[in-house]
């Protein structure tokens, strides 16, 4: 069985997601996890640039 490589759990299937620029294999709770995690971080770096008055884009 493939192994996830976030939390070490045997998976019965993959997902490959990127993280951070780089390609990982995990399982989909893991992928879930990490959706979420990317989305809260997002919308946090809106919100600052938003209370700092940034006017361009990224």
């Amino acid at each position: 069985m493939p192994t996830c490589k976030a939390c070490g759990d045997e998976a019965d299937e993959l997902v490959s997601i990127k993280v951070d620029g780089k390609r990982k294999k995990v399982c989909e709770d893991c992928a879930e996890l990490a959706a979420e995690e990317a989305e809260i971080a997002e919308e946090s770096e809106s919100v600052v640039q938003e209370m700092m008055g940034f006017k361009g884009r990224r």
